[in-house]
């Protein structure tokens, strides 16, 4: 295998590869580094035995995001506030050209999802996402993990009843969510703090991550009130020179809120039956940094 032809098959199976890290670590920089590695060690290794280099290079993957999830989790039980996923840019477009796998990819990377597969084990999660997202058979993660078939099927059975009992329900629509949101934004924005009230459910939700690096709630608001009644004051003063843009992330619409062209926050709603269940609010400047280089 020459030099160049190495490269072309590393870059063909790159996207599935920070898929995969970024399910498992829920960060890009460490996605990247970890996918970075697994080059290092692709470029590097006798490959005359390797059948398929997708499994392969999954395999390499996988086993460093579980070390590396390892080494981090004593980091995100120091972490100040509440936790959410870094947000990613997801467009998956002519690369997954069936649309029931869209929705699945777009599920597994979604942030309701992220944040329960917080509260898995590396085994499990590796299992979940490997399984879950991707289909890769039990056979094969089991190689991949360096454990029996069997123990593999009792890993995923146990993450799959975690995640499912754990996961919020929410519509998934993303013109729908794309309306309610533009409805929600015209109401904070213009005063309307009756019309704001409306649109959110009477138990609503709002998260938001700062890692204590900006303003945002040290704990998570509950009610449509108080929900209401922070948004409202943050989009009246509290962010100078506002504006805003429409993006996808984590597989649905979202908005990335501005002040003075520099990212400010990242926000994600998520609704049930024509209303707002959940706010995701993303404040965390560490975790804005690819909106920054756009």
């Amino acid at each position: 295998m020459t030099a160049e032809t190495v490269t072309d098959v590393f870059e063909e199976h790159r996207p599935v590869l920070i898929g995969v890290a970024y399910r498992m670590l829920a960060r890009i920089a460490d996605a990247e580094d970890v996918v970075q590695e697994a080059w290092l060690r692709w470029s590097a290794a006798s490959r005359e035995d390797v059948r398929e280099p997708r499994a392969f290079l999954v395999r390499i993957v996988t086993r460093l995001a579980i070390d590396r999830l390892r080494q981090i989790g004593t980091r995100r039980e120091a972490y100040v506030g509440p936790w959410l996923p870094e947000p990613l840019v997801t467009d998956f477009g002519p690369t997954v050209p069936d649309t029931a796998e869209q929705a699945v990819l777009a599920d597994s990377v979604s942030v309701a999802v992220l944040v329960v597969l917080e509260s898995l084990s590396p085994l499990e999660r590796a299992v979940f996402v490997l399984r879950e997202a991707f289909g890769f058979p039990y056979a094969e993660i089991a190689t991949t993990l360096d454990r029996t078939e069997a123990a593999v099927r009792q890993l995923a059975g146990r993450a799959r009843h975690h995640v499912e009992e754990r996961k919020p329900r929410y519509d998934v629509d993303p013109a729908q969510r794309r309306d309610l949101t533009e409805r929600f934004l015209a109401a904070a924005a213009g005063g309307d703090i009756a019309a704001l009230l409306t649109l959110l459910a009477p138990d609503a939700r709002l998260v938001g991550d700062s890692g204590g690096k900006s303003k945002a709630p040290l704990r998570i608001l509950r009610s449509a009130d108080k929900v209401g009644r922070f948004l409202f004051a943050v989009a009246h003063g509290q962010i100078p020179d506002l504006s805003i843009r429409f993006l996808e992330l984590n597989g649905g619409p979202a908005v990335l809120v501005l002040s003075g062209g520099k990212p400010d926050s990242v926000v994600q709603v998520e609704a049930r039956d024509g209303v707002i269940q959940c706010v995701y609010i993303v404040r965390n400047p560490d975790k804005l940094t690819t909106f920054a280089a756009e």
